[in-house]
């Protein structure tokens, strides 16, 4: 087997550092596939530290270190400025991450956030390559506690002129879900994610609930508020998806994330998008479940790297 033709990647997460060994057939080669904690707590340089942990275990195994290593981080690396921005694991933002990790590990590397990781796995292992082959325009979302996206055409990721490529989840979409983190008010993750759903299920009952039992609540036909949160779901799923339809007309549309699981989106939310999609009340667009479930960024991170 040719070392070249082996993928290696970390997916980067806020408690723990994951990486795998791909070799040429995928899925059913993983040569390597471990993890570390990345200490986030214990602030950047440790985060480098464990990055190198990690990738001498790869290497230890392997019996050689490659030239490239893909990372999939929660955040974006600004291609102009060389340095990170949008982190959950704060100490990472406007660190020269890729420069310092080149440094470190004598490697080149590539970088994309967690949402293009997942599209591109999905693209290149999973959903995609199994049910539509031929697909050359993916686009990914994730709606757990944030939403997210990312693109992927012909294989590779589109992470664009400022780094922000796929950032479907600070769009606006309806004032109704009140101020964002990013400066903003209305973005998707305000009306689609997980936590605000939950928000609005307490707006309108005053009582807090977990998304499952309210989507519980809503399936036994017991709860007017639920059926209402429900609803909202996936109309603004329509809404928010049919921009994405309209600007980029991908051949398949991936929804990971925890709300991704809600089966009405595939359902009552495709039903909203082709309402809401430019195209003569007609949706051809595949959008689908994954099949990669959490594994969906270690290999995507592998990915980034392949020719």
């Amino acid at each position: 087997m040719s070392k070249a033709t082996n993928l290696w990647g970390i997916d980067l997460g806020g408690t723990k550092a994951e990486g795998v060994v791909l070799g040429p057939d995928g899925l059913k080669e993983i040569l390597f596939r471990d993890r570390v904690p990345t200490g986030a707590e214990n602030g950047y340089q440790h985060i480098l530290n464990q990055i190198k942990t990690l990738v001498d275990m790869m290497e230890k195994k392997m019996g050689y270190r490659p030239d490239q290593l893909g990372i999939g981080t929660p955040g974006t690396l600004d291609p102009r400025l060389g340095t990170m921005k949008g982190c959950n694991s704060e100490c990472m933002n406007f660190q020269p991450m890729k420069a310092d990790l080149e440094k470190l590990l004598k490697m080149e590397i590539a970088i994309a956030n967690d949402a293009n990781c997942f599209a591109l796995a999905e693209a290149q292992m999973g959903v995609v390559k199994e049910r539509f082959p031929k697909a050359q325009v993916v686009f990914g979302v994730i709606m757990g506690t944030g939403v997210g996206g990312g693109l992927v055409v012909n294989g590779k990721v589109i992470n664009g002129l400022q780094g922000i490529g796929g950032e479907w989840g600070h769009n606006f979409l309806d004032e109704s879900g009140g101020p964002c983190y990013c400066g903003k008010s209305g973005c998707v993750e305000k009306v689609l994610s997980g936590p605000s759903l939950e928000k609005y299920y307490k707006s309108v009952t005053g009582q807090s609930k977990r998304l499952k039992e309210i989507y519980d609540l809503y399936k036994d036909g017991s709860d007017a508020a639920a059926t209402a949160t429900m609803s909202r779901l996936t109309h603004f799923f329509g809404v928010g998806i049919s921009t994405i339809v309209n600007m980029i007309d991908p051949d398949v549309i991936v929804i990971g994330g925890g709300v991704g699981n809600i089966d009405e989106l595939y359902t009552e939310g495709v039903e909203s998008v082709r309402k809401h999609a430019f195209n003569n009340g007609v949706l051809d667009t595949p959008i689908v479940k994954p099949t990669l479930g959490d594994s969906a960024g270690v290999f995507g991170a592998a990915y980034l790297t392949s020719k």
